[in-house]
């Protein structure tokens, strides 16, 4: 059976490799990238500076083309089932995004899978593209790191269980469906905070 060793030695061999598949993650998905870079962090595979920077790389490229193809959207599609859609899913994510879209938008960020849904409709909407990127880097700058120090502790944990490829990935992966359940239930909470608040306001 292979141990983690393998898989250090597999990695350490395309580290350039490793660290253009994170920038690219970035842009396409987020959380889980973020975290996975946290984990070979600690396994001693990635360097944590290097690999923060290419995280944060990413993200700003996602906010600026995303926002980019948001606009590029109201022109084309404005009234199609997709941008209903898409105004249905922030609408859920954030009740007060048109309220309060500088704290939305920042939010977003720790809602997994509401922040690419955020950044296409921030530039639909033609949110003040000033406020949009200070909202986006500000959260950005706590979101990378803070994701990153998560993975490592999910590596440190899965470590600590097994040090077999296959049982750690598996610890790896429960620990991803518990931060996913207890991330459902902070957008949850928020959700109805912000309805509350908004009732209260009328």
């Amino acid at each position: 059976m292979h141990t983690v060793e393998f898989l250090r030695t597999l990695v350490e061999q395309n580290q350039v490799l490793a660290y253009m598949l994170i920038y690219l993650g970035i842009v396409v998905e987020g959380e889980a990238i973020v975290i996975s870079a946290g984990i070979l962090v600690y396994l001693g595979i990635l360097n944590f500076w290097v690999a923060l920077v290419f995280i944060i790389l990413g993200g700003v490229s996602k906010t600026i083309l995303g926002y980019a193809l948001g606009k590029y959207l109201f022109k084309k599609f404005n009234h199609t089932a997709l941008l209903k859609y898409m105004k249905r899913r922030v609408k859920y994510f954030l009740p007060s995004f048109k309220h309060h879209p500088f704290w939305s938008i920042f939010i977003s960020k720790f809602i997994w899978g509401a922040n690419h849904m955020v950044i296409l409709y921030s530039g639909f909407e033609r949110i003040d593209y000033k406020k949009y990127l200070k909202a986006e880097l500000l959260a950005t700058a706590i979101w990378a790191p803070g994701l990153m120090t998560l993975g490592y502790f999910f590596g440190h944990t899965a470590l600590q269980m097994s040090r077999e490829v296959s049982r750690f990935v598996l610890i790896v992966l429960v620990l991803f469906i518990f931060y996913f359940i207890f991330d459902r239930l902070f957008t949850w909470l928020y959700a109805m905070f912000e309805e509350f608040h908004d009732n209260n306001n009328e």
